[in-house]
């Protein structure tokens, strides 16, 4: 059924939360990672400090990171370029190109390869889809731009549907 590729193998409340070793154990190697209101604030221009501490914890475990957005390419360099961090923007999520491109990046296999994001449309649809395991986070805050928050109102109609369905478990 269409709305099980809405379903996130792991939910956490926030990014700095996933269990890394955990992906290890399961045989992850790398990790594809949604940028705004996943890693920073949709409207916070560089890395937090907590963000830079959670970069060194993957790399401490061994994995890759690339990171994907639907956002513009000035927004996304301004991000990652001072960091080195391999990137990928307009991304036109939930298509699976780019999430293909960023394993391919890492030359990771899709077994190999964890997608993290805050939304269910773009980044667990997509990953789902393109056959990565999925971890959702929930956004970090409530504010978004205007075409997110259209996905926003699709989002909790898709959340309440799953979760009549006994699908998933956690709150909004």
């Amino acid at each position: 059924m269409l709305f099980n590729k809405f379903v996130p193998d792991h939910y956490y409340e926030r990014v700095f939360d996933i269990d890394l070793q955990q992906l290890v154990d399961e045989g992850i190697k790398g990790i594809i990672t949604d940028l705004d209101n996943t890693l920073v604030p949709w409207d916070e221009r560089s890395a937090t400090e907590e963000v830079l501490e959670w970069f060194k914890k993957v790399e401490a475990h061994g994995l890759d990171l690339v990171i994907i957005s639907n956002n513009n390419e000035e927004r996304v360099q301004y991000f990652c370029e001072p960091l080195t961090i391999p990137y990928f923007s307009f991304a036109k999520k939930p298509l699976k190109r780019t999430f293909n491109r960023g394993a391919k990046k890492m030359n990771l296999k899709k077994s190999e390869v964890a997608v993290v994001g805050d939304q269910l449309l773009t980044d667990i649809f997509g990953g789902n889809r393109a056959g990565y395991k999925t971890i959702l986070v929930a956004p970090i805050v409530e504010s978004d731009a205007k075409i997110t928050q259209f996905n926003r109102r699709i989002e909790r109609f898709v959340l309440n549907r799953l979760r009549k369905q006994g699908k998933v478990s956690w709150e909004d």
